[in-house]
């Protein structure tokens, strides 16, 4: 039997990594073009298709899979199944028809939830305690398709984005192992999706990163987590941007109304610099930063940029 894997990011080699090591037959991968990266804008190929060459499979790189010369060269390989991780755009209908046993997705969230792009990422910065992975078969809608099977993981609060999206990817690709044999032989037994529970995860953008002090300290401390280590969260200082990269679990600190006279500071107030990092005024009560980025300087201890004395408490940070 044919195989063709799609993915891009790391979150699917697991899966692909799976499929080889089990002897399955994949005759190709099809993954995201070499995007340029860092400063000196180096063209660098997908984790997908680093696996891939690692492995010794031909790869395809379409810069859009609908386009009918992508589709024609895709059904060059025959696929009589298509497994799918994280590939990055919506399969057109001539792709999904083309194998007989159908296209599955490995999926990043316990579905109808957090259907998109950004499932793990928004999981986190809502507040979820669990999240999990869905195998599904896919359909022309974004996420829509029947559900084969699914496994739960839960969300602690030592976790951020990039530990879920290594948790999750395993769990993914676990997840496909058990159910290949009955994908082979047609014999799955998949339940459609309830729409009326269905949530949309969008792709981040620059305003997901921008920190609102006169949110929760709990809601600042998920947000933190949640863009890290994409991106991490940023406030402004000096009309300069401030990026926050950890701050400590505010329900295991001291709530701010507590002290004396800094429950008067307006939110985003820097109350105290010391060994503990930065405290900073939030909406109802404070938050410690521990790891920051001011600009143009490397990610550090938020304690190591205290002792500089550049940040001053009574600094309000926008």
């Amino acid at each position: 039997m044919n195989i063709v894997f799609m993915g891009t990011p790391e979150f699917a080699v697991p899966s692909l990594d799976m499929l080889m090591a089990e002897g399955y037959n994949v005759v190709g991968v099809v993954t995201q073009p070499d995007k340029p990266q860092g400063r000196k804008k180096v063209l660098t190929p997908t984790p997908v298709k680093a696996a891939a060459e690692r492995h010794g499979l031909p790869v395809f790189q379409p810069v859009k899979l609908r386009d009918p010369e992508a589709v024609a060269r895709l059904a060059e390989w025959k696929p009589d199944l298509i497994v799918t991780a994280a590939f990055g755009q919506i399969l057109p209908k001539a792709v999904l028809d083309m194998p007989v046993r159908g296209c599955v997705n490995v999926h990043g969230s316990l579905l109808p939830k957090y259907r998109g792009g950004a499932p793990i990422q928004r999981s986190i910065i809502n507040g979820e305690s669990v999240t999990g992975v869905t195998l599904m078969y896919m359909a022309e809608g974004l996420d829509t398709g029947d559900m084969i099977s699914r496994v739960e993981l839960p969300i602690t609060d030592e976790d951020t984005s990039g530990s879920m999206f290594d948790k999750l990817s395993e769990a993914g690709s676990k997840l496909l192992q058990a159910e290949m044999p009955r994908l082979i032989a047609g014999e799955t037994t998949a339940v459609p999706q309830d729409d009326a529970e269905a949530s949309y995860a969008r792709n981040l953008t620059r305003d997901d990163e921008k920190m609102d002090w006169s949110r929760t300290s709990r809601e600042l401390f998920n947000q933190i987590r949640g863009l890290v280590p994409f991106s991490g969260a940023f406030t402004m200082w000096d009309d300069q941007v401030f990026k926050v990269w950890a701050a400590a679990n505010p329900d295991q600190v001291v709530d701010l109304e507590t002290s004396s006279d800094a429950g008067q500071a307006e939110p985003g107030t820097v109350l105290q610099l010391n060994k503990a990092g930065i405290e900073v005024r939030t909406g109802n009560g404070s938050l410690w930063l521990t790891e920051v980025q001011p600009a143009g300087k490397k990610v550090m201890q938020a304690a190591d940029f205290a002792r500089g004395g550049t940040l001053k408490p009574g600094t309000v940070l926008r």
